[in-house]
């Protein structure tokens, strides 16, 4: 009986040694067979952006970056600075003219096409950062504005926003609506629209052009994005009063606009990784602006920059001048009515429900940095 026992522990050692060496080697095996099936897709990306402003340009690349990764290098995304391929403000015709397969844009750069490109975005008197992204990611957002982009050969997902901008770089300080009368101003697509029904001269310029027609006076004002690219660019030596807020970008979404046959023809787990990816990107944009927004306000300040807000006069009278462009624009473009009648839905109840808790947490805390308690 004791032999049998060592012989059946020896049986059963033996096998055991053998077992996990072959579940060994099959899995040494399996890791290289599964990323041997990623097929290799190797697309161009275009950015609307410079180099220069590392975090709204950056998100193309760490998108790049987590793509490869997820890969093992199977799925490479090249990024392109705006103007290396084509100017920044062309990069969505590029994507649907099969220039290159994807891009990273705002939507309203491509306002004069179709203004309902703007409504993916940010249009004035909309959503702030978090109620895009509700209205985006769980309001039905993201698939009315794809519904949309279909006609013009793209898919688009999410992938980042800056938060409420400021409202810009004055050369003069603006008090009261006359004060626009004249005005030339960089604004981008629809608050352009806005402007102009107050006297304003909208003009639309690349971020790279800014500085030198501020500085020569070829323009009067201009809007950016938010403290820390505008610190970048040095709009401060050359229009000291810097307005805000930037009423026509609540909550302004950046987007990933692909090629749409050939977002289609990716492998299923590919396209549920650039999903994933994207959102990451998403969030990840408004984190840091988040994070480096603050810093880099002190530091405008103490450079020389002049903090006005726009009066109410302004925004009253903006407020006013939106509606009756929206009124315009839904009873002649069925697509823009029907994705903005939903986002108007979705700002009534954010609004609604913002009031009680948030606002008030918010506005007791500041209450608090003001009287020196923080």
């Amino acid at each position: 009986m004791k032999k049998t026992n060592q012989f059946d522990r020896r049986a059963f050692l033996t096998r055991a040694t053998v077992g996990g060496a072959t579940a060994a080697a099959g899995a040494a095996l399996a890791a290289p067979a599964i990323a041997q099936e990623m097929p290799e897709v190797k697309w161009r990306l275009t950015s609307a952006f410079p180099k220069s402003l590392d975090t709204i340009y950056g998100g193309a690349e760490v998108l790049s970056k987590q793509l490869a990764e997820a890969t093992d290098g199977k799925f490479q995304l090249q990024v392109f600075a705006g103007g290396e391929i084509v100017p920044g403000l062309q990069a969505q015709d590029a994507v649907t003219d099969g220039t290159v397969e994807a891009c990273h844009t705002v939507g309203y750069y491509s306002w004069g096409k179709d203004p309902t490109f703007a409504l993916g975005s940010a249009v004035p008197f909309a959503l702030s950062a978090r109620a895009m992204n509700a209205w985006q990611y769980h309001g039905g957002g993201i698939d009315l504005y794809n519904e949309f982009l279909a006609n013009h050969n793209i898919f688009g997902l999410p992938g980042g926003n800056t938060g409420v901008q400021m409202g810009g770089w004055f050369r003069k300080e603006i008090n009261a609506v006359g004060d626009l009368q004249g005005l030339k101003i960089r604004v981008g697509g629809f608050a352009g629209r806005v402007l102009e029904r107050l006297g304003a001269v909208p003009q639309q310029i690349a971020g790279g052009d800014i500085y030198p027609a501020l500085e020569k006076g070829t323009i009067d004002a201009s809007e950016w994005v938010g403290p820390y690219d505008d610190l970048k660019l040095g709009f401060y030596k050359v229009a000291p009063y810097y307005y805000y807020p930037g009423w026509w970008e609540g909550g302004p979404t950046v987007h990933f606009f692909f090629a749409k046959e050939k977002y289609e023809s990716l492998p299923e787990n590919y396209k549920s990784l650039l999903r994933t990816a994207c959102q990451a990107v998403d969030a990840n944009m408004l984190q840091k602006y988040d994070h480096l927004n603050p810093i880099a306000l002190k530091e405008l300040v103490a450079s020389g920059a002049q903090l006005r807000p726009f009066s109410a006069e302004i925004l009253d009278a903006c407020y006013k001048a939106a509606n009756e462009v929206y009124a315009e624009l839904e009873a002649s473009n069925e697509p823009f009515k029907k994705i903005w009648d939903s986002i108007k839905v979705a700002r009534g109840d954010w609004y609604l429900y913002n009031q009680t808790a948030e606002y008030t947490y918010d506005t007791f805390m500041m209450i608090q940095q003001r009287n020196g308690t923080l």
